[in-house]
């Protein structure tokens, strides 16, 4: 018996969440069960009370505002221990056309994919500026170049897992998790995969970000962080070298003119002791990669590890169910 678990984040939608919740269907072709999560991320208007009125199944219920990423993570960790075979996230204020679940889940459904990221078509989307749809397509081709995906609307939240994909996936950001799990995923290798969705009409303005230029920070950090911690190497290698490579420019400039008999390199000892300092710098931040390269190693075997554990807890849930 397959079960399709539908999770949403909540922050303050007691008004939004009876419409999002009247759009989401009860039955999906190719799965048995369909059970409804709402996550409340420290509501203070009844959010979740609004959902247990409206037949929510399951309700995870936070005592303060943690944040969108942590949200999310109980929510995936909840749906597992629910037994979901699939799970799909989507958002309370009705953005997404909920009969688009169907197509979400299918290619896991038939074994094609492990997430599915449902394609907004930013292009033609009219209740996005164009600053907005400029900062988006920019932002999903970095994503799409450090994690290679093809995923075309990488900040989208209209999702599908498979359990393994969700067993897999650990989310470390504070901000969102849209962005870290895709790299995550590219990373790890797992099939991903997009279709076309439909949206509805805004119901609230965005309560993710304060401003464009806070989103963008909030954002690039995120990508450089993640992407650091499954290629250090890489990154610190190309910091460190193209500082040890200015250094050595230097250098030669140096030793050209002082070879030429000029006096250059009587009045620039400082170019010299710049140089110096800089093939020095970038040399140390080169070994700091091999540190932190190392260390990456320890994270992905402990990214098993925590894999592993939670299977073992799941297993031992469903035997104590089994047993009651």
């Amino acid at each position: 018996m397959t079960k399709l678990i539908i999770q949403i984040p909540c922050l303050n939608e007691a008004t939004t969440l009876p419409a999002t919740l009247a759009d989401l269907p009860h039955s999906v072709p190719g799965i048995d069960v369909v059970e409804w999560l709402v996550i409340d991320d420290g509501s203070r208007d009844g959010t979740s009370a609004v959902a247990r009125a409206h037949g929510v199944h399951h309700v995870v219920r936070f005592r303060r505002h943690k944040g969108l990423a942590a949200a999310f993570t109980a929510g995936i960790d909840a749906c597992l221990k629910a037994g979901a075979d699939f799970i799909v996230n989507t958002d309370a204020d009705n953005q997404y056309a909920a009969q688009d679940i169907a197509r979400l889940v299918a290619p896991l459904i038939a074994g094609e994919a492990d997430i599915v990221i449902g394609d907004r078509n930013i292009r033609d989307l009219a209740s996005m500026s164009w600053q907005k749809k400029l900062l988006q397509r920019l932002g999903s081709w970095v994503v799409r170049r450090v994690s290679n995906t093809q995923v075309p609307d990488t900040t989208s939240g209209f999702r599908a897992y498979t359990r393994e994909a969700a067993l897999r996936m650990t989310v470390v950001s504070d901000f969102t998790y849209t962005l870290e799990s895709i790299i995550q995923a590219g990373k790890k290798r797992m099939a991903v995969a997009h279709v076309e969705i439909g949206t509805n009409p805004n119901t609230r303005p965005s309560r993710l970000f304060s401003s464009v230029y806070g989103y963008i920070k909030q954002s690039a950090a995120t990508i450089v962080r993640t992407y650091t911690m499954y290629e250090p190497l890489k990154v610190f290698s190309y910091i460190g070298g193209t500082i040890f490579a200015m250094g050595v420019a230097i250098s030669l400039r140096y030793l050209y003119f002082l070879l030429k008999g000029d006096t250059f390199g009587d009045r620039h000892l400082q170019s010299l002791i710049l140089s110096a300092v800089l093939m020095i710098v970038g040399f140390q931040v080169i070994l700091i990669g091999l540190v932190a390269d190392a260390i990456s190693g320890t994270r992905k075997l402990l990214e098993d590890l925590l894999y592993r554990v939670r299977r073992l807890e799941l297993r031992d849930d469903n035997t104590s169910r089994d047993d009651r």
